[in-house]
């Protein structure tokens, strides 16, 4: 607006008196003083008419903001805000249509604000329902999952009116508090009864390690028997695995048991082996330590020769008890596996050595061993994993059950020279270690 006509402006809403700027009176405000004079009378009109342009731009910004937006109720202190500055803003202009246009935007957010409230309130009661209909249920998972998306829409959803509020939200929480109440004492009920039914497998455990090593052997076997039906009788509805661990524990001292007398029955009836069973167990852990011995107490070309002939003793030999005849191979074949990987490995580091036409130091040579060994490894491994690969791929009929104890008896025999391998890897570290002291 120009000059000019905002002077004709402020002369319409104010005054000079006695060198002071006066705006007039409206509504039921009364004349007040806005501003003294400065410079000329005429000036200072249009200085306070440029005050109330500026006070209505910021008006008419409000209401743009306010008719733009979806939360209108969000600007109802803003508003109210500004009606209060219109009584005492510093300003010459129309007041009274400002003040009509701040009331007419306040009456529009009340409205939208009661609207909003009687939605609120309705959207509140239908999640009230629904807690109340939860709050009884026994599926706890998908309860508990429903509840917390009501929990989480009711935060979401705005006020209602105040004398309402209080007597809403507590019928909500408390159907909410009633739920989670009752889950958690059925929880604790469970793991109550859950521990009632531990102790028990654990008492009927104990029972039986007790009676694990006994000697008694026709009462044992009733006790025993009876302790198995009890097991039965327990119910309960622990985990699977504390469940599986328990009968693994319960089982292991009726087996050991079990096993301690089909042993003595079995040696009851072989008897008149056991001598024959020893003489042969003697004679092949002489072998075995023998076989055990050879690189420590022989050249490598004498330890071949005689773990050949050891080789051809041993299948002189009668069996041994079933117990031991394992272990005491395993022994004897563990000392000439040693004895013959040594000389693969030497003839394989001789040929290399000639091969480069030098003569390498102590230390190197060690190195190279180690290396040698560690590329024996990695091909036996591949070999074992075609072997337990075919294994797998074997199918069940009785037919491949000769099949299936060779492959089986190779991949014992790979497992046990990896392990070989790796015991001289160690001894030429322990070797490596003792040239670096």
């Amino acid at each position: 607006m120009e000059n000019n006509d905002l002077f004709e402006e402020a002369k319409k809403y104010g005054f000079i008196q006695d060198q002071q700027v006066w705006l007039k009176p409206f509504m039921n405000y009364p004349a007040r003083q806005v501003g003294d004079v400065k410079e000329s009378e005429d000036d200072s009109l249009v200085y306070f008419a440029k005050r109330f342009e500026m006070f209505q731009d910021k008006v008419n910004n409000l209401l743009e903001r306010i008719a733009t937006s979806e939360n209108k109720g969000s600007f109802l202190m803003k508003v109210l805000h500004m009606k209060e500055q219109v009584g005492n803003y510093d300003a010459l202009g129309d007041f009274e249509k400002i003040y009509h246009q701040l009331t007419k935007a306040e009456e529009e957010i009340n409205e939208t604000i009661k609207q909003n409230r009687e939605k609120n309130l309705s959207i509140k009661v239908e999640l009230v329902r629904q807690a109340e209909a939860h709050s009884e249920s026994i599926e706890w998972k998908e309860a508990t999952e429903m509840l917390k998306e009501l929990r989480s829409t009711w935060i979401k959803t705005g006020p209602i009116e105040k004398e309402l509020t209080d007597e809403i939200e507590e019928r909500f929480r408390a159907a909410i508090d009633k739920f989670f109440e009752r889950k958690k004492n059925y929880f604790e009920d469970k793991k109550r009864m859950l521990n009632r039914t531990y102790e028990r497998y654990r008492e009927l455990i104990q029972k039986s390690i007790a009676l694990q090593n006994s000697e008694d052997w026709e009462e044992t076997t009733a006790k025993l028997k009876q302790l198995q039906q009890q097991w039965k009788e327990v119910g309960g509805n622990l985990p699977r695995k504390t469940t599986t661990n328990l009968w693994s524990e319960f089982r292991r001292a009726h087996n050991h048991f079990f096993d301690r007398l089909k042993q003595k029955i079995n040696n009851e009836k072989a008897e008149s082996k056991e001598k024959y069973y020893e003489q042969n167990f003697e004679r092949k852990k002489e072998l075995a330590s023998e076989a055990e011995r050879l690189l420590q107490q022989n050249s490598l070309g004498d330890a071949v020769r005689r773990a050949k002939e050891l080789q051809a003793e041993w299948k002189k030999v009668g069996p041994v008890h079933p117990s031991v005849s394992d272990m005491i191979w395993e022994r004897f074949i563990k000392g000439c596996d040693k004895v013959f990987e040594m000389s693969s490995l030497e003839h394989y580091i001789r040929k290399r050595q000639q091969a480069a036409g030098e003569v390498p130091s102590e230390e190197d040579g060690l190195q190279a061993r180690i290396s040698a060994l560690k590329d024996f490894i990695k091909s036996d491994k591949s070999e074992l994993e075609v072997l337990e690969s075919n294994l797998g791929k074997l199918s069940d009929s009785p037919g491949s059950d000769s099949f299936r104890s060779m492959l089986q008896g190779k991949i014992r025999n790979f497992n046990r020279k990896i392990n070989t391998k790796k015991e001289l890897i160690e001894m030429f570290k322990g070797q490596l270690s003792a040239i670096s002291k």
